[in-house]
């Protein structure tokens, strides 16, 4: 902890040319005596530091004496403040920034500190969700990984009855808004999203960690296993020009445009993990889609325009109104 204040009160100093023990003190959230004890210590071990007595003195380094603890360029420095800069930082990076603010040469400064205020994050989409969720166990899965701790995971999949397992944490993806943790379990590398986690609770084990183990890689490989699956079926369909819009936020890159019919209709071409999935999801644009294969397709959006017929087209119950009491 010494060591780290010392390095923090030269910094300080080269940033400020002159300093006091009070507002060395300060900075350092220490007393004025501690403070003085640490300039002294910087003079004792050869950095030219040095008292100046009388009004308006103070510790100064000899000769405007100037240290770069960083050995970054200017690109890499503004590259890191850009990635790093953002209002939505936490506390901890914003604190390692001020530090690192510090320690750069000051013809270079200028520029990460505009590259620090170039960029910033919004993570709520315009009806104020948040879209860069990470969950409130985030911060405890960081650490486990960090430490290298398995942990006992509650993970709740859409539709099921929430569970726990034991996991060996390896790494944190942000991927289209969403974090996921990639961790080894008793059937291999899996992915979990980390706002469908219940619970976390550190097991004291260590982590099982492959001694090839790369983050990028072992992600490319899931995202591979998930496009297999999102990309096992397909049907094809005429759309109208107006669903052809919905139909490309439906299904993004899984959606392929074809040719113009001479109805003025476009063949379209959808994938999904099942063709029953992708009937349902077709099912809301009702006659503005027509699918055409395969058989599969039709004949469960047939069963589902009989059952909402049947639902819908009975009698309706009396509603029931209720008046104020005059």
């Amino acid at each position: 902890m010494r060591a780290d204040r010392l390095v923090a009160a030269l910094l300080f100093l080269q940033a400020r040319g002159r300093v006091t023990a009070a507002e060395l003190a300060a900075e350092l959230e220490v007393s004025e005596r501690t403070a003085r004890r640490d300039l002294e210590a910087l003079t004792a071990s050869g950095v030219p530091v040095y008292a100046q007595r009388g009004r308006g003195g103070g510790w100064r380094l000899v000769g405007g004496a100037r240290t770069d603890l960083t050995g970054l360029t200017s690109p890499e420095i503004q590259a890191l403040f850009l990635a790093a800069g953002s209002s939505a930082a936490s506390p901890e990076l914003r604190a390692a920034l001020r530090k690192l603010l510090r320690a750069i040469p000051e013809p270079l400064r200028p520029h990460a500190e505009a590259a620090s205020r170039a960029r910033m994050v919004d993570d709520l989409d315009w009806s104020r969700t948040a879209m860069m969720t990470g969950g409130t166990h985030h911060r405890a899965l960081e650490r486990a990984v960090l430490d290298g701790v398995r942990v006992r995971l509650g993970y709740a999949r859409p539709g099921r009855t929430p569970s726990d397992r034991t996991v060996d944490p390896l790494g944190l993806v942000l991927k289209a808004g969403h974090w996921y943790l990639v961790a080894g379990t008793d059937h291999g590398l899996r992915s979990f999203r980390l706002g469908r986690v219940t619970s976390v609770e550190p097991t004291g084990e260590p982590v099982s960690r492959p001694a090839d183990f790369d983050l990028a890689a072992a992600w490319r490989t899931l995202v591979t296993q998930l496009e297999d699956r999102l990309f096992a079926a397909t049907v094809q369909a005429r759309a109208e020009p107006d669903a052809l819009s919905l139909l490309q936020q439906l299904f993004g890159g899984r959606l392929s445009i074809g040719r113009l019919l001479p109805d003025g209709r476009r063949e379209v071409e959808a994938a999904g993990p099942s063709v029953e999935v992708l009937a349902a999801q077709l099912a809301g644009l009702g006659t503005r889609v027509e699918v055409v294969g395969p058989p599969l397709a039709r004949e469960h959006l047939a069963r589902l325009g009989r059952a909402l017929t049947e639902h819908y087209d009975g009698p309706r119950e009396a509603s029931v109104t209720h008046t104020a009491a005059a």
